[in-house]
């Protein structure tokens, strides 16, 4: 049985967070995301408990509805006014009607995303510093090298040290790489030009979350750039992936 969350804050079916939410449902339903279940929750469709200072708590029972709204999406393609009519019999001690897939279903892996990169991969950071030294030992490549990647804005020192971070050793590794192919870091300009307008668009979609006054804006805000971050590589991806097999 689906029900709406009820129990108090305090209780033990009312104390996971959205990111504990998210962890539960990933393994069946690979595509949800944060701003997905927000958007539920805007459409009235689950309602966590919330704290005084405005942070989501979810119940078991709230999973449970999750799943159910997520599973008639996925497998019967029901319309979310329809799967909200199914809750609201639900909630009133009633059985939804059975329901049988109308349409063949797409395999999974036809919507896998491929091994791009997740949203949390964008929030992911660490302490890692290198110097130069290390930096061209670590990525087994000459002076001339990085100093061409310099010279093409696409790695640099963190700003205001001399020490290099973890993204600086992958794109070094990767022009290295590129280059057994004979692509030269000249020609990677038109990558860093491609990411300059994807992390405009990625900052043109949270301002509005930015000018908030809300108190838990400042982590909407990285929530939100990761995932639309993560969206933006798996639509580059694909595409260049569709464009070769053609």
């Amino acid at each position: 049985m689906v029900t709406g969350s009820t129990a108090p804050l305090g209780s033990s079916t009312a104390r996971m967070n959205i990111g504990q939410v998210l962890e539960q449902l990933r393994p069946d339903f690979p595509g949800v995301t944060i701003p997905k279940i927000r958007f539920l929750e805007d459409k009235g469709l689950i309602k966590p408990e919330r704290t005084p200072a405005g942070y989501r708590k979810f119940s078991d029972a709230d999973v449970a509805r999750l799943r159910y709204v997520l599973r008639m999406q996925r497998d019967h393609y029901l319309p979310l006014k329809v799967i909200g009519e199914h809750l609201d019999a639900i909630d009133r001690g009633l059985e939804p009607p059975p329901i049988e897939p109308v349409v063949p279903t797409v395999p999974t892996v036809a919507l896998a995303a491929d091994g791009t990169p997740s949203p949390e991969s964008f929030r992911r950071t660490d302490d890692l510093r290198l110097s130069r030294k290390e930096l061209l030992k670590v990525a087994e490549v000459g002076e001339e090298l990085l100093a061409q990647l310099e010279q093409f804005g696409l790695v640099g020192p963190r700003p205001g040290t001399g020490h290099y971070d973890t993204d600086a050793l992958v794109v070094v590794r990767t022009a290295r790489e590129l280059a057994d192919y004979g692509i030269e870091p000249r020609h990677l300009r038109a990558y860093k030009a491609a990411a300059d307008r994807e992390v405009g668009l990625v900052q043109q979609a949270v301002a509005p979350l930015q000018r908030s006054r809300d108190a838990a804006a400042s982590a909407r805000v990285a929530e939100a750039a990761s995932e639309i971050a993560a969206l933006s590589v798996r639509l580059h991806a694909t595409l260049v992936k569709s464009g070769l097999s053609r």
